[in-house]
């Protein structure tokens, strides 16, 4: 009876009705299942959010800038001026001539009594007066035949000394020798040595230089024998003079190993500490014996 009923009511419901959750007849209240309000509380949530969403990003949406015209920095270039050829001339290091630059393009000359008489001259303008610059100029005579760069020392020794075996036999004097050769090493002292073998024959030769020989041990061999030939540098053979290990007196020839050049192409005399030391010695006597004529110059 009461399905009959239930039946009844429905069918005279509207459409739709029974299907709205929380629909109240005037009869009685049919709830809504749990299932309806859960889905109903979720679409409601997700309804707040989305207005939340919104308008947060309505706030924190940035305010468009006023629209300027912004000026864009220009690139600046600069054009190097072309260099020309005097600009180039002008900005380069000028290279100092190194004396072997030069005797490199230049033609080996002999050397001369005159270069010997223009360098003594140089040396000693800066410290003597024009009267004693004139005292040093050396008489022609004194100067015996240059070395024309076709001898050997032994041929040029000849020449200048043909009479070499008689004076040898007559010297007797100790501490003393009757040639000096003035060379600018104790390396081309001995290749001087070697080379003037066909020339000494007996004569006694001795080593004037300080490598590896000290001066008391030259003055000692100086007073224990007689020596002819005398082979060396002038700072040596000038420290022999000091000490009186070497008498310049019975000197007849002194002998400038000038036109050899070394590695470097410098002559003895283009190098400013052995022609200084030349210059010294020539004036512990040389000149006086040179001005008697009692001693000969002579440039190989």
């Amino acid at each position: 009876m009461a399905d009959d009923l239930g039946d009844e009511w429905w069918e005279h419901q509207p459409a739709g009705a029974a299907s709205s959750p929380g629909y109240v007849s005037s009869s009685y209240t049919v709830l809504p299942t749990w299932t309806e309000v859960k889905k109903a509380n979720i679409e409601a949530s997700d309804g707040e959010g989305r207005g939340d969403t919104e308008m947060m990003q309505q706030e924190t949406a940035p305010v468009p800038a006023l629209s300027k015209k912004t000026k864009q920095p220009k690139e600046c270039f600069l054009i190097k001026p072309k260099e020309t050829s005097e600009d180039a001339t002008k900005t380069r290091k000028r290279r100092k001539k190194k004396i072997t630059d030069v005797l490199a393009k230049s033609e080996p000359k002999p050397g001369t009594p005159e270069d010997l008489q223009k360098l003594m001259k140089d040396y000693f303008s800066s410290n003597r007066s024009v009267i004693e610059l004139e005292e040093l100029n050396l008489p022609d005579s004194c100067f015996l035949k240059a070395n024309d760069l076709t001898h050997s020392l032994s041929s040029y020794l000849k020449e200048i000394c043909p009479k070499w075996v008689k004076l040898r036999k007559n010297h007797s004097e100790k501490k003393s020798v009757l040639m000096l050769i003035i060379c600018g090493s104790a390396v081309r002292a001995l290749e001087l040595i070697r080379s003037m073998t066909a020339f000494r024959g007996d004569s006694k030769v001795m080593k004037l230089f300080a490598k590896h020989i000290k001066v008391q041990e030259q003055v000692k061999l100086l007073e224990k024998r007689v020596v002819h030939l005398g082979v060396g540098t002038p700072g040596r053979i000038k420290e022999l003079i000091k000490q009186g290990g070497l008498n310049l007196n019975p000197l007849k020839f002194l002998v400038f190993d000038w036109n050899w050049r070394d590695q470097k192409l410098r002559r003895m005399m283009d190098i400013p500490e052995i022609r200084k030391e030349v210059f010294e010695l020539l004036e512990m006597g040389v000149f006086s014996l040179c001005k008697s004529e009692s001693l000969k110059l002579g440039l190989f």
